[in-house]
């Protein structure tokens, strides 16, 4: 080990004296959580003896959750990884015992910059064994990333190199001849440029994205819940454009159950949404027309509701119904029923489905501005709103095959889809407002707040409505001038 005083403002080394560890790896006989990025085990010995997940959470970033040492795993850590896992038992699979020197790297004044950590390990696998001497820096609060750098350069000039393997876990692995985990998921990249290669390389990535939201909203982490919705329903407007390139007998069964999940994660993210609205309305609000208890009210109205959604979302996440759905989407883009139209050039058959989804989302506006206002055609612009957004994503899925056309036409889209999100969101506070409003009355409150509220959003509501045939028209001419291209 080299001398690291006077090294980017290292002046003296600490010595923290040595620690034994014994960490137990768990996996399933397929090493799914390997081939995903996962780590589980079990560790006694040092500060944080106990059972440790880490999941990745960006490239290169991996996010670790801590549980009490216990004989089993806790069930908690269980379910974090069962979107990987799903019914395959988890089993230990390596042992790494691991006698760690620790040194504290410090500056001038005594601040820690650094921590060094020497590990002599022996891995075993059942009668195979390895052993190997690894050294890492972690930075502490105070210390500035280039230390990092400079102390790797003075690792090289010793003779000490960055290891080949990702972790120790991998280096165990294929150290004791343990086959490397297949990738669970190709990659996204389509194979070739026919419509179905297209198709098959877009639905994997949002059944990724899906699965790696699993484990953030059980841990209630925010915008988690939006963004496994977001996939759900990318996943299953992509099912209904594409009915020419995949056989709708296998895709649309696939596309009901994401329908049941994406309605049982709904309720909490709706609470989510309609809760900022409210209370950014009442801010707007001047302070002599807010009377009564009202923000008192809205917390209480939302805790009770949270409970419930949230409750139902995870209960959902816990269902063997669920687990059915992941099972029938890998096993649909394993074997994928593609038609004869899944053979042709993406660039020519692509067009086509996004042209089928604009004019699914023209007869819907068409139809519900042919309505009277009223709760007839707040439900019509609610199904334009969704063929809007269906519109959009297939231009946006569309975009590496057909660039700059498929990307005017979800912009067009979206303008579309925002302002009936806007008239959506109103709906739904309206009928929020009048149960808000009854509650008041029945707690001897006024309910005065709640009904000027109400009688506001029916007003954004009216010129939302208002609006629409110029933003529709004006989307109507990106897409066409887009198409023409």
């Amino acid at each position: 080990m080299p001398d690291l005083t006077g090294t980017a403002g290292i002046a003296s080394v600490r010595d923290r004296g040595s620690t034994r560890l014994d960490a137990v790896y768990y996996d399933t006989p397929g090493l799914v959580l390997a081939a995903d990025g996962l780590t589980l085990r079990r560790r006694t010995g040092g500060e944080d003896a106990g059972w440790h997940l880490k999941l990745p959470v960006a490239p290169g970033v991996r996010d670790e959750i801590h549980a009490p040492l216990s004989d089993t795993l806790p069930p908690d850590l269980a379910a974090l990884a069962r979107s990987r896992t799903r019914r395959s038992p988890l089993e230990p699979l390596v042992r790494l015992r691991s006698e760690r020197h620790t040194r504290d790297l410090l500056d001038a004044d005594g601040t820690l910059l650094a921590q060094l950590c020497t590990d002599t390990v022996r891995a075993e696998r059942g009668k195979a064994a390895t052993a190997w001497t690894e050294v890492e820096v972690e930075l502490a609060d105070a210390g500035d990333p280039s230390l990092l750098d400079t102390v790797t350069d003075r690792f090289a000039e010793a003779g000490l190199h960055p290891s080949d393997a990702p972790s120790k876990l991998a280096r165990a692995l294929t150290a004791t001849g343990a086959p490397p985990p297949p990738p669970t998921r190709p990659g996204h990249a389509p194979a070739d440029r026919t419509a179905g290669a297209h198709v098959l390389a877009y639905l994997r990535e949002q059944r990724d994205a899906l699965i790696a939201q699993d484990p953030a909203v059980r841990r209630d982490l925010p915008d988690s819940v939006h963004q496994m919705r977001v996939a759900i329903r990318r996943l299953r407007s992509a099912l209904a454009t594409h009915r020419k390139i995949l056989d709708r007998a296998a895709t649309d069964p696939v596309r009901e159950e994401l329908r049941w999940l994406g309605a049982e994660l709904g309720a909490d993210r709706d609470r989510e949404v309609l809760l900022e609205l409210l209370r950014a309305r009442l801010a707007e609000l001047p302070p002599d027309l807010r009377l009564g208890p009202v923000r008192d009210r809205l917390r209480t109205w939302n805790a009770l509701r949270r409970k419930r959604t949230r409750r139902r979302a995870v209960a959902a996440l816990d269902s063997d119904r669920y687990l059915a759905l992941l099972d029938s989407v890998d096993a649909l883009l394993a074997d994928p029923p593609l038609r004869p139209a899944a053979s042709r050039p993406a660039a020519r058959q692509l067009p086509k489905a996004l042209r089928h989804d604009w004019d699914r989302l023209a007869d819907r506006i068409d139809a519900a501005l042919a309505l009277d206002p009223g709760e007839e055609r707040d439900r019509a612009l609610h199904e334009a709103r969704k063929a809007a957004k269906r519109a959009r994503y297939a231009a946006e899925a569309a975009v590496p095959a057909l660039g700059k056309a498929a990307r005017k036409q979800a912009k067009a889209a979206k303008s579309v889809q925002s302002l009936l999100g806007d008239h959506r969101d109103g709906v739904v506070a309206r009928e929020a407002l009048l149960g808000l409003g009854a509650q008041a009355a029945d707690a001897a409150e006024s309910s005065f707040t709640w009904g000027v509220l109400h009688a506001r959003e029916e007003g954004r509501s009216a010129r939302l409505e208002h609006k629409l045939p110029a933003i529709w028209a004006k989307a109507e001419r990106r897409r066409a001038k887009a198409a023409r291209k």
